[in-house]
């Protein structure tokens, strides 16, 4: 089986925000997580209606009704847009906006190393997508004493990462109490979404780039890559992972 994907046009108000491809799945999570992740909105409160409407050719548009401040804070933003929007930085309309610092990670988790080798170990099991394409990306959610809570999958990492956000907000359950695991190399655009969302411990099964790491190091996120069936390694903020119980 090869995997789905479709055009995925987001808008606010009726302004057009983004147009990315996308596995069609999930969507009210994606408008959702994508809506916070980007900072469009900072509550869950301020978006007043999300709309899922099928256009031509099994493309989508997510249509999300946003209160007046935050959409003309948007309409400031595409007033400035300078660039092409694309996977990530999307919609941003500035060099100073597309580096602004993310919000600094809460502090106070810290999980033995087993239960990071668990919550990496609970992932592929549960990539059901992936098990059938062998060709699509995951975001979860591990928390202690509950295991896998949620899973996203997607032909982008990026979009993965925005499903599970919506879908944790949904639920009511708070990233800052677990671990985000995820099946591809961490960048930065995934490390400033992870923050948003209050990730304290991010694991990831590949390795992370080098800007990455200096973003997770300034904002205090405990960034874990490579992690394989013999083991992780800790790139930053190595404080919150214990030793053996």
């Amino acid at each position: 089986m090869l995997p789905e994907e479709t055009a995925v046009a987001i808008t606010y108000n009726r302004v057009s925000h983004a147009v990315m491809m996308a596995t069609p799945a999930d969507f009210h999570d994606f408008a959702l997580g994508f809506t916070l992740n980007e900072r469009i909105v900072a509550d869950p409160s301020e978006i007043e209606e999300i709309e899922i409407v099928a256009a031509p050719r099994g493309a989508v548009e997510l249509r999300l009704w946003i209160n007046e401040s935050r959409m003309e804070a948007l309409d400031h933003r595409r007033r400035h847009l300078t660039g092409a929007m694309g996977c990530g930085l999307c919609g941003l309309d500035s060099l100073e906006e597309a580096t602004r610092p993310p919000p600094p990670v809460p502090a106070g988790l810290a999980l033995h190393a087993e239960e990071i080798a668990a919550a990496c170990a609970a992932l592929a099991p549960a990539q059901r997508l992936s098990q059938l394409t062998r060709a699509v990306h995951a975001a979860g959610y591990w928390a202690p004493g509950r295991g896998l809570v949620a899973v996203r999958e997607d032909v982008g990492r990026h979009n993965a990462l925005d499903k599970l956000a919506g879908a944790l907000v949904t639920a009511g359950d708070p990233a800052s109490e677990g671990v985000l695991v995820m099946t591809s190399r961490v960048s930065i655009e995934l490390i400033q979404k992870a923050a948003v969302m209050g990730v304290q411990i991010l694991a990831a099964v590949s390795a992370p780039t080098l800007l990455a790491v200096r973003e997770a190091e300034a904002i205090g996120m405990t960034l874990i890559g490579i992690a394989r069936d013999d083991g992780f390694e800790v790139f930053t903020q190595s404080e919150r992972i214990l030793g053996p119980r």
